[in-house]
């Protein structure tokens, strides 16, 4: 069953904490870790891109030159694919890159993140976390004194607006809630901090 320090927000070690090893202890899938993300990356994508075919751009309503006699290459119109200014070729079209991966793909994948963050000592668990007015300094003092990483990813057990404004202007840190964490974000971040309720609410939630 591993084990990790419980830190306060000046960085001292005030106890340690049993991670439940059905959640932070299993075999790393990288498969589903791969599956699960290029799911999320794909249901990200707007969809929007879109072509012309050469029915739809302008101009082609004359042959551009007699049929024989030129010299040139027979043309039709000028609205052709291998024109210049002429149409594309199964040109592409605003459609919906959404799709779903299986529950328990999910749950492996997000299983092996917080696995491997614990085996490569990124995760970091805060006794409370707490910010009595919104400072984004106050927020930066607190990440130096637990020697997280430049980018970290800090978890919740709920939403505490004063905590999620004072580390919202730090470009590289994104604080959520443990019921609105995902894979690919895990994956982003190289620090993991969490609060001893988010872990324990993680284990209820996802096991």
């Amino acid at each position: 069953m591993p084990k990790v320090n419980v830190l306060n927000q000046t960085g001292e070690v005030v106890g340690d904490l049993e991670l439940a090893p059905e959640l932070f202890d299993v075999d790393v899938n990288e498969h589903a870790v791969y599956t699960v993300v290029k799911n999320l990356l794909a249901n990200k994508r707007q969809g929007t891109q879109s072509a012309k075919t050469r029915a739809e751009v302008r101009g082609g309503g004359r042959k551009p030159y007699r049929q024989k006699g030129t010299g040139r290459a027979r043309a039709g119109s000028r609205t052709q694919p291998n024109w210049r200014g002429g149409g594309m070729v199964f040109a592409v079209k605003p459609r919906s890159y959404r799709y779903t991966t299986p529950k328990k793909i999910r749950r492996l994948a997000l299983k092996s993140v917080l696995t491997s963050k614990v085996r490569e000592q990124e995760l970091i668990v805060l006794d409370a976390l707490s910010i009595d007015a919104f400072s984004t300094k106050k927020a930066s003092e607190i990440l130096k004194a637990v020697k997280a990483n430049k980018k970290a990813y800090v978890v919740l057990s709920e939403a505490n607006e004063q905590v999620i404004r004072s580390f919202r202007n730090i470009p590289t840190v994104e604080t959520v809630d443990v019921n609105s964490i995902n894979v690919y974000d895990l994956m982003r971040y190289d620090s993991l901090i969490m609060t001893q309720d988010a872990v324990k609410k993680a284990e209820e939630v996802f096991q």
